[in-house]
This record gives C-alpha cells, structure tokens and sequence, in this order.
C-alpha cells in the first residue's frame, strides 16, 4: 500500500462534500506531474485529504477505491482522474503550518512542491502525521 495527500479547495469540494457523496471521481487535475502520481495510485491506497486555499490543513482520509483513467472532462484525453471513498475524518485537524514546523517532515512533497495538488506521501510522514492528528487508520 502506498500513501498519498490530495489537495482540494474547500469552496470546491469539501470534505463535508466528500462525506456526504462518500465517492467520487477525483477529476480536474490538469498537471502532469500530479497525473503521474494518480496514475501510481492503486485500489487500497490511503489519501490525506488537505484543504487548501484558507485552511490549509489536513482533515480527512479517503481511501482509492478506483484506479486511474481517462478523464472525461478532459477534452484532449490527456489527464485522468482516480475515485475515491471517505474513510474518515482525522481527530485533530494538522496545519501547514504545524508540518512546516515538524523537522521530520522537512522532505514531505507538501512542503518542497506546495503548488502540487497530487502528492506522494512516506510510510513515515504517514506515520507522523497520523500521529499528529491523532488519528488511526
């Protein structure tokens, strides 16, 4: 299994949306590097999901319950999209700020690449930020 923090903005697509529609196709991402990581992602990978914009903060998990493919949004067929299902929302909400400040996360791809919206996540920041939000999985 491999972990991953996908980034949304919460004027978009919340994580209250998310749990309410519990799937969803995760669409839109027109950037080739964040299509590469969607395309590494398989089924049973578990997704920090990271508000942007304001909040900046990880609040939730959601699991890959569908692997990548096209992208009907995309009219090019160039980008792809992966599905996903609510896991669960974290106990403590973990800022920007917090990990930026946490210097085992130095190397975490949210800090080195923030414009990023598809990120690779290490068993150990997993761990870490797991810990920080008090939160299992």
């Amino acid at each position: 299994m491999a972990y991953w923090l996908v980034k949304t903005e919460p004027g978009s697509w919340s994580w209250d949306d998310q749990v309410r529609e519990r799937t969803t196709h995760w669409d839109g991402v027109r950037n080739y590097q964040a299509a590469n990581n969607m395309k590494a992602m398989k089924h049973g990978d578990q997704v920090f999901f990271y508000h942007s914009v304001d909040e900046k903060r990880i609040v939730g998990i959601v699991e890959v319950i569908g692997e990548y493919e096209l992208d009907p949004s995309d009219k090019k067929g160039r980008f792809g999209m992966v599905e996903v299902a609510a896991v669960k929302p974290v106990e403590r909400s973990v800022t920007l700020q917090e990990i930026k400040a946490e210097p085992k996360l130095a190397n975490l791809a949210l800090v080195r690449q923030s414009r990023l919206s598809v990120l690779p996540v290490t068993d150990a920041e997993w761990r870490l930020i797991c810990k920080m939000a008090k939160t299992t999985v």
